[in-house]
């Protein structure tokens, strides 16, 4: 557990979509303690023109990686309704908490037939409240088992990249759960400030029929966006030159920070390069232990070698 234990951390704090100051303050105080110890000490920006987004700057950086730092969750209405935020698994039951002017909230989530959403709780919660699910976090020998691992494995990843790296930018974005809206500004600043052509996406894609559990992390070659191959194919040649387990990933579905790198007006390649999880967007998100030190071992060397 103690391997783990920022990871843990990282998945018990409230951060949906629109309310990500919680994480952003979380990390640059994590920062703030901890950056002494790594190899380069990053340029950190932050501030209200880039709203909750944090951006670090190690030396004279080629590639940058993305990482949301929301998740999803639900938002209350009027009397015990409840609206999804994103696209969160729902079942009668689920614990969220939460919190507004009277006090912490520890609820149940309840389903009706007709898959409209509540909540079950001792008194009437105040409309406008994010809930989220209670993070019951799980490890075995084999699995890390949470909520949220999607994406805050993504942002462990840039922690544990960040003590070594030498060249290059960590951005942490917001409201990707929930339609995006924040990488637009952060392609403008990575691109006009530093000419920044490439990124990676540091996030975490679906168990199917062809990736599976324990069998490396996922380089996607598309999802419901096509990337520029060339770029995808230069990913894929420095995987297959190293010894770290990899999966190729073809979608049709699904998308991520890249769907707004690719439809910005900036020339900016991408590639999404991450580990898969069981129990989508669920409170039992399941990830295989062998995936995610793949997925650390290969941001390492595609931060080095791009």
């Amino acid at each position: 557990m103690n391997q783990y234990r920022l990871l843990k951390t990282l998945c018990e704090i409230h951060a949906p979509s629109g309310e990500e100051s919680e994480m952003k303050n979380f990390l640059l105080d994590y920062i703030s303690k901890v950056q002494a110890s790594w190899k380069v000490k990053p340029q950190i920006f932050d501030g209200e023109d880039l709203q909750d987004c944090l951006v670090l700057v190690f030396g004279k950086p080629r590639t940058a990686i993305f990482a949301h730092m929301d998740s999803v969750g639900f938002t209350v209405r009027y009397q015990n309704q409840l609206i999804p935020i994103g696209g969160p698994d729902v079942e009668s039951n689920y614990k969220l908490k939460g919190k507004d002017s009277l006090g912490f909230v520890n609820c149940k989530l309840q389903v009706n037939q007709e898959n409209q959403l509540f909540y079950e709780f001792g008194r009437g919660i105040e409309r406008g409240t994010s809930l989220t699910f209670d993070c019951d976090f799980r490890e075995t020998e084999e699995f890390i088992q949470s909520c949220y691992m999607d994406n805050r494995l993504g942002i462990y990843n840039c922690l544990k990249l960040a003590e070594t790296l030498e060249n290059g930018m960590i951005v942490f974005s917001c409201y990707e759960e929930h339609g995006g809206g924040s990488v637009p500004m952060l392609a403008k600043f990575m691109y006009e400030k530093y000419h920044i052509r490439q990124a990676l996406i540091s996030d975490i894609t679906w168990v199917t029929e062809g990736v599976e559990h324990g069998k490396g992390v996922a380089i996607s070659m598309r999802d419901r966006n096509v990337p520029r191959k060339s770029f995808i194919n230069k990913i894929i040649s420095l995987a297959q030159e190293s010894s770290i387990p990899y999966q190729l990933e073809v979608e049709s579905g699904g998308s991520s920070d890249g769907r707004e790198l690719h439809q910005s007006p900036y020339p900016i390649d991408w590639c999404f390069v991450g580990a898969p999880e069981d129990n989508v967007h669920s409170p039992n998100e399941a990830v295989h232990k062998k995936d995610i030190e793949a997925m650390l071992s290969m941001y390492q060397l595609l931060m080095e070698k791009l």
